[in-house]
């Protein structure tokens, strides 16, 4: 969830991918784009994010699970690479570097979240905000994020929902006292309903702020104060 400033600094690690495929979609589709048949293989390989070969007939193709998260465009190049278009080397590997969040993310561990901070403990918050709203159904990690030292920026992202790693981190700006409760309860709720497994997917896809996210989104009871608090401070 972002915020536009004028004052804050930029928090990176939000997760830009806007929906996820089903794996068995991704290989339908890539199917589709090279007419023939393959067997498809999802890994966290950071050191082979895409490689192909033949065998009995048929391409096993193994790709790093950022590309559960790649859109018609980047299926067909990657069908184009694989099929031998050295053309479509160079946008992979943009697509890949814009979304190296998802390698860095990955090592990350539960015991390495930071969840305690100077005025809130957000597994307190997030336990409370998973058994009001979520029957406690909600199983992602929760943490701080980094405190970053850059110039000031347009907009800052208060919190974010990363799928590949299962984890919410929320901006450590709102570590004050000077920030409600009610407030962090509200950017908490909005990563945790990212979260939800019970959100259902659009043709495979599953994207982030639909109708039924908003409907859901001002379930939350402070939900006017939240928006009201925001856009006076920030």
């Amino acid at each position: 969830m972002s915020s536009s400033s004028a004052a804050a600094p930029l928090l990176s690690g939000q997760l830009h991918l806007p929906f996820v495929h089903d794996p068995a979609l991704l290989r339908d589709r890539l199917e589709c784009f090279m007419e023939k048949t393959i067997i498809l293989t999802i890994t966290d390989n950071a050191a082979s994010m895409l490689s192909a070969r033949k065998k009995d007939g048929k391409t096993h193709i193994r790709l790093h699970r950022m590309f559960l998260h790649a859109d018609e465009g980047m299926i067909k190049a990657v069908a184009g690479f694989i099929s031998g278009e050295k053309a479509c080397g160079p946008v992979i590997r943009k697509y890949v570097k814009e979304n190296s969040c998802c390698l860095k993310d990955r090592s990350i561990g539960r015991s390495s979240l930071r969840q305690r901070g100077a005025s809130y403990c957000l597994r307190e918050v997030f336990d409370r905000v998973n058994g009001t709203y979520f029957a406690g159904r909600i199983s992602a990690g929760i943490t701080w994020g980094k405190n970053r030292h850059r110039r000031r920026a347009r907009r800052i992202t208060l919190g974010s929902y990363c799928r590949a790693t299962d984890i919410i981190r929320i901006n450590p700006l709102l570590d004050r006292k000077s920030v409600p409760l009610f407030f962090l309860e509200f950017i908490v709720y909005h990563e945790m309903l990212h979260a939800d497994p019970g959100f259902t997917a659009y043709n495979g896809r599953r994207r982030l702020h639909t109708k039924e996210f908003r409907t859901r989104e001002r379930l939350f009871a402070g939900y006017d104060r939240a928006l009201a608090w925001e856009k006076k401070h920030l």
